[in-house]
């Protein structure tokens, strides 16, 4: 089997390391665009670094604050122009996973005069603007992945954009900026870490240097997960830890990709506004259950990094650290059928049936019951 590695994003860590480390954003140029949420970069601090390191070495900016948590299409479009306008020639992400995301797109955007469905077919750019990612949640690992999922209205679920050029060039990880982040924020990021860190490491896709990360990934969330079930508040350096963690998870997935439980949650966050870790988290369980039959050993070297016995006791942690998701038949049926067209779902062995799929709907709307 044929195997490879290509992860060429630079990680710098650590207490105020941004700030630290001002004068390295003169490389990419000499304007950027900050794309960010709507308040959370001036809530955290991140955007007062950013600007007072931009700042310090003379470079330009324009800011545009209102990505939405789910970015659609029109969005990043509509983004793109204002970096074009502005003469913008590198972007800096400052947000979570849907920010990320979308600066992706509009570092390709910028760049190329580019159809919607040439945006969703092609891999290959002739150029894209350079790319520098703040996280300022740790869940999605976007930081160091080649991926950007966007809404898409026409299709009614989340499609892929992916190529090899929207690595950022570099990531700064400083976990004061998760310092207040809300309780349910901070859950639902870190179970989407594990969903990474575990379908990676399951994935068909999987490779034995990813399947170290991913193991890795999964014991340095443990604990966090553990007090987030007590109710207990995390410190700025367990906070650290997630945002490590999260990006091994991301490392695992931008090498493995994810498997049926991303191809099922995607429909519970188009259609029912699920918070995307949260449907992650919601699935899992029933997703552990059915690759348990032929896969017993790799689940349970899971479940031993998480220190737990069993995939009980895992619904039994999801259900008190998620909500439950309401579900029609209707919908488990409608969900499954968009789910089983999903690229994930050649990701994942053994391959599931609509039936697996519709169970694990099932188990999504009942967890804990």
């Amino acid at each position: 089997m044929i195997q490879q590695y290509y992860m060429p994003v630079k990680v710098v860590s650590g207490r105020n390391c941004l700030m630290r480390s001002s004068k390295t954003f003169r490389q990419f140029g000499t304007k950027a665009i900050i794309i960010c949420g709507y308040s959370s970069a001036e809530k955290n601090g991140s955007l007062a670094d950013v600007r007072c390191a931009l700042e310090s070495s003379q470079i330009g900016y324009e800011i545009f604050r209102g990505i939405a948590p789910n970015p659609t299409v029109q969005q990043v479009f509509q983004v793109s122009e204002i970096s074009r306008a502005n003469d913008c020639d590198f972007v800096i992400a400052i947000g979570g996973g849907s920010v990320i995301d979308a600066a992706k797109v509009v570092a390709i955007l910028t760049k190329n005069d580019l159809t919607e469905d040439e945006l969703f077919t092609r891999q290959e750019f002739d150029s894209v603007l350079p790319l520098v990612a703040v996280p300022t949640t740790a869940g999605t690992g976007s930081e160091v992945t080649q991926y950007s999922i966007l809404t898409n209205v026409q299709k009614e679920t989340k499609s892929f954009v992916i190529s090899e050029k929207i690595f950022p060039q570099m990531a700064f990880l400083d976990g004061k900026y998760l310092e207040n982040l809300p309780e349910e924020t901070t859950i639902h990021t870190a179970v989407d870490a594990l969903s990474h860190a575990v379908e990676g490491y399951l994935a068909v896709r999987a490779t034995s240097h990813g399947r170290i990360l991913a193991l890795e990934s999964i014991k340095l969330l443990a604990p966090a997960l553990k007090k987030l079930y007590k109710g207990e508040i995390l410190s700025v350096d367990e906070r650290d830890q997630l945002l490590y963690a999260s990006m091994l998870a991301g490392i695992v997935i931008s090498q493995s990709g994810t498997t049926a439980v991303h191809a099922v949650g995607y429909s519970l966050t188009y259609f029912k506004l699920v918070d995307h870790g949260r449907a992650n988290g919601l699935l899992m369980p029933s997703y552990l259950d059915f690759l348990s039959g032929e896969r017993k050993n790799e689940v349970q070297t899971i479940l031993d990094a998480l220190g737990l016995s069993s995939v009980q006791e895992l619904r039994t942690m999801c259900s008190k650290l998620l909500t439950p998701q309401p579900l029609t038949e209707e919908e488990i049926v409608k969900f499954s059928q968009i789910a089983i067209e999903a690229k994930n779902i050649e990701n994942t062995t053994p391959r599931p049936t609509i039936k697996v799929l519709k169970r694990m709907l099932k188990d999504a709307s009942e967890l804990g019951e």
